[in-house]
């Protein structure tokens, strides 16, 4: 099964798919938001339909505590309206921190500030989407 992951922002969206295996994640390049939130998710069904997605899982960005704040509410918002548009499972991920590593992986590769924030929210897609594979097959493992 395909696996979609989304880093959720308000003026992009960085994407990453799971191999068919759900092994690993692998970046797609970032979708740059629309003023309509009907044309972002157009834009996603249409990936979804491409890659045969079956699920996807969008980072909540949640406080250091683990408490909710206003970004976490918006993306919890987004998963929601996802969810009903593109009638398959929406779960969100804890991913507090993930921006922070994208850009120090990207930083420790010697790329330009422009190369960066090319693919900053891409890179942590695939941080959010390798970290919840990485999760359930560890869970899968413990309960066999």
């Amino acid at each position: 099964m395909r696996i979609l992951g989304i880093d959720y922002g308000t003026r992009r969206l960085g994407l990453a798919i799971s191999d068919e295996d759900e092994i690993m994640a692998l970046p797609l390049p970032m979708l740059r938001r629309s003023r309509s939130l009907n044309r972002d998710l157009m834009a996603l069904r249409s990936v979804i339909r491409e890659r045969k997605i079956e699920s996807i899982v969008v980072g909540l960005p949640l406080n250091m505590d683990g408490s909710r704040g206003e970004m976490a509410e918006q993306a919890e918002a987004f998963a929601e309206a996802l969810r009903t548009s593109a009638r398959i499972p929406v779960d969100g991920y804890d991913e507090r921190r993930t921006t922070q590593d994208a850009e120090a992986s990207l930083v420790k590769a010697d790329l330009s500030r422009r190369q960066r924030k090319n693919l900053r929210d891409s890179v942590a897609a695939t941080i959010i989407l390798q970290a919840f594979l990485d999760e359930r097959r560890a869970s899968e493992t413990r309960s066999i």
